[in-house]
């Protein structure tokens, strides 16, 4: 997880209508004692995925790497709080099984909230650490809490991509600024590498 440059998720000039007022109308339309219990909020949602993966430079607000198709995430999920569904402050952007692995979970580190440098990625595991010392002592469980529930630490399906992106960076296909720009916390790992 990386700082997230919040200036740059300014809600779309078109939500409000499109998404936030037909979905406040839904809710009222079908209120949930009146819904069966696999019923979710309808998606108006879906239309403003780009607008978010635009703020989030493309990158999964929790794996920190370029996301091609990623997922509007509810940060605070539905089944907890469905009048946040049509929120644009809710959403977060993220590939898809990172959304699926959250699942009901409250448990979990905002990444709004990540600052610079309370995650490393570990040269040559490649393994997601969380640094301890600057993360607030409030919110540190949660931090770790997310590299296990999120499966961000050591999962395969983790640690694939950050070797795919590792390896186009060591064969010279990438330089340090494309790296930078896919997978930052790789490429503050490979600058810490280079210093010592």
């Amino acid at each position: 997880m990386i700082e997230i440059d919040l200036e740059r998720l300014a809600e779309p000039a078109e939500f409000d209508t499109k998404c936030r007022k037909k979905g406040e109308q839904w809710l009222r339309d079908n209120p949930k004692v009146s819904r069966t219990p696999k019923t979710r909020p309808r998606d108006f949602w879906s239309p403003f995925r780009s607008a978010l993966a635009d703020g989030y430079q493309d990158r999964c607000g929790y794996s920190a790497m370029y996301e091609p198709v990623g997922t509007v995430d509810h940060f605070l999920p539905v089944d907890a709080d469905e009048s946040l569904s049509y929120e644009w402050t809710n959403y977060r952007f993220c590939s898809g099984w990172i959304n699926s692995s959250k699942r009901k979970s409250v448990e979990i580190l905002d990444p709004h909230l990540v600052r610079e440098g309370w995650f490393e990625v570990l040269l040559p595991s490649l393994q997601l650490v969380v640094v301890l010392e600057k993360v607030p002592e409030e919110l540190r469980v949660a931090a770790t809490e997310t590299l296990t529930r999120l499966h961000l630490r050591d999962d395969e399906r983790v640690l694939r991509q950050r070797r795919a992106w590792y390896s186009k960076y060591q064969e010279g296909k990438i330089n340090l600024d494309g790296l930078r720009e896919v997978a930052p916390l790789i490429a503050a790992a490979v600058e810490r590498l280079d210093a010592q």
